[in-house]
């Protein structure tokens, strides 16, 4: 049995699609989701369901009985008022829970950044979740890509509407980046797989070398348009956070996050390509996803 959470999440629903995808019959699938109205008809016939949020010691309890494998992802809460404390919030029920339920492996959406990042927001945070998974001794397997390009399309009105996106990295550094669907497609893999043991990072960074700046031009020649990267102050990032109702805390570890990002490099070109866990390239997703989110 199969354990999924986040399953109507952006990463998560590309997962349970896949394991869906796989012959029928060969494993038995469970999602934990806040609102199963959510859930499609062939995710409700095909998967059992278990109401509630996998912080919950009791919903996770029930969801994990009888289950041996566990796709775990902690989603983002831009209202919580502590970064750490909301990582842990998930982390450590699941921590108690491991050992006396059978779960025997659990694969986690992670982050590049081991070893390197320092007071890194959310990013250090996350590590320090793999940490503390880790030393249940379970098999593990942490996916680790870089920046996400479906990061933009929350501003795909704007690309739309004033041919402009923003980020708060350098105009000319190479910043790496990963498409979901991969994440997605290795964590399906390694979920339908009850072979693997120890405990593993798996990169999972595209092939590109492209700067911000190689971003913009590559999405311009995909929509056929000008479109132009504005780099914004880690100032002015928490600043609009702020506005659109982050809490403090959220956002001020998202500015701690790119201040280390800068500093630190290591979302940079020194981090070699995972063609086998990370084939998409920008172009291509910019045709295929991006693309329509900006022109409907």
């Amino acid at each position: 049995m199969i354990v999924v959470t986040t399953p109507t999440g952006q990463i998560g629903r590309q997962v349970l699609d896949r394991l869906l995808d796989a012959p029928e019959g060969s494993v038995g699938i469970r999602v934990i989701v806040r609102d199963p109205a959510r859930l499609s008809a062939r995710v409700r016939e095909r998967v059992e369901v278990v109401p509630g949020s996998h912080a919950d010691p009791a919903v996770l309890k029930e969801a994990c009985t009888g289950a041996d494998r566990l796709f775990w992802l902690v989603p983002p809460t831009p209202q919580a008022d502590s970064v750490e404390g909301h990582f842990r919030d998930f982390t450590e029920p699941l921590r108690e829970l491991i050992g006396s339920h059978g779960v025997e492996r659990v694969v986690n959406v992670s982050t590049l950044g081991r070893g390197v990042a320092k007071n890194a927001g959310q990013i250090s945070a996350s590590l320090a979740m793999d940490e503390a998974i880790m030393a249940t001794g379970v098999h593990y397997r942490a996916l680790c890509p870089p920046f996400l390009m479906e990061n933009l399309l929350g501003q795909a009105a704007s690309i739309r509407d004033a041919g402009v996106f923003f980020l708060a990295v350098a105009e000319n550094r190479v910043l790496r980046t990963c498409a979901t669907r991969d994440i997605a497609a290795t964590a399906a893999q390694l979920l339908l797989d009850d072979s693997w043991t120890e405990q593993h990072d798996v990169p999972l960074v595209g092939p590109d070398e492209l700067s911000a700046e190689g971003m913009a031009h590559v999405i311009s020649k995909v929509l056929d348009r000008p479109v132009r990267l504005q780099r914004t102050s880690s100032t002015d990032y928490k600043t609009t956070l702020l506005r659109f109702g982050v809490s403090d805390a959220w956002a001020q570890g998202l500015t701690d996050m790119t201040e280390a990002l800068k500093d630190q490099g290591f979302y940079g070109a020194a981090q070699p390509s995972t063609p086998a866990s990370a084939p998409t390239g920008f172009r291509q997703w910019c045709e295929e996803v991006l693309r329509p989110a900006v022109l409907g």
